[in-house]
């Protein structure tokens, strides 16, 4: 009935389609939390009324989140338990970091909350400043917990910070746009994945089968380097000054292999 109330709860029918939706058996397993998520859900559909039980069935058996890559985490389990704990118990953390350029820094931080998103784990904390940041634990190389603990901002709520902190990182993103010709073949290839590329618009057909297809990366390096993955398969139309690095930085692998044939 669509006015259906759980007793013991006082759950609604849409609020209990939710709890059908099994979380990541991953990102449990990274908590060190084991999962039960089925069989409770098997206990909660037998106390739904038979009028309701299928329509929960649906979303239990029909759906499965994922959040893992293709590939394993790099995510150090000791490491996100410590993190955990300190998390739990409010208490400092003595972290050294590593940056994307391999930097090491030892940092003392505040920790508030944790943050999957995708198949990566987000620590995010005040730092020695009070400033907000935010941590990829599988670049945080060793963590201790400290024994001083510290004051969790009154105010501060974990899921509104992070789409926050989310938005204003894309918007701060630069964006360097370019024009390619690219072969049909490769067009599913284009738009598989949105590691390298934001968009991707076919626009018209020109010179017989190729297609004029606007992509955009973070930066000019990116772009050359993308281009010259796809060898033949894609030429560079715009900007036309890129198009010298491309012949460059082409000429220097064939000159590489050269060599290497002359030894």
């Amino acid at each position: 009935m669509d006015h259906f109330q759980s007793q013991l709860s006082g759950l609604k029918l849409e609020d209990m389609k939710a709890l059908f939706i099994l979380p990541s058996e991953k990102m449990l397993e990274d908590l060190g939390v084991q999962s039960y998520g089925s069989d409770i859900r098997q206990k909660l559909l037998a106390s739904l009324p038979s009028s309701t039980n299928k329509e929960g069935r649906q979303y239990l058996e029909k759906i499965y989140l994922d959040t893992g890559s293709w590939k394993s985490s790099k995510v150090r389990n000791r490491t996100l338990l410590i993190v955990q704990q300190a998390l739990w118990e409010e208490k400092k953390l003595n972290i050294m970091y590593q940056k994307a350029n391999g930097v090491c820094s030892n940092r003392v931080v505040c920790p508030l909350g944790l943050v999957s998103k995708g198949s990566a784990w987000y620590l995010v904390a005040l730092n020695e400043n009070g400033e907000y940041r935010n941590f990829r634990l599988s670049r945080i190389i060793q963590a201790e917990a400290a024994h001083e603990g510290f004051t969790r901002p009154e105010h501060f709520n974990l899921s509104d910070y992070w789409k926050q902190s989310k938005l204003d990182f894309t918007e701060s993103l630069p964006s360097y746009e370019v024009k390619v010709l690219a072969d049909p073949t490769i067009m599913g290839r284009l738009t598989f994945t949105d590691k390298f590329v934001e968009k991707v618009s076919e626009d018209v057909q020109l010179k017989g089968r190729s297609v004029l297809v606007t992509l955009n990366f973070n930066t000019e390096q990116e772009a050359v380097t993308y281009v010259l993955g796809f060898g033949g398969a894609m030429k560079l139309v715009e900007p036309e000054y890129l198009i010298e690095k491309i012949v460059q930085q082409a000429k220097s692998v064939i000159e590489m292999y050269d060599k290497d044939q002359l030894k």
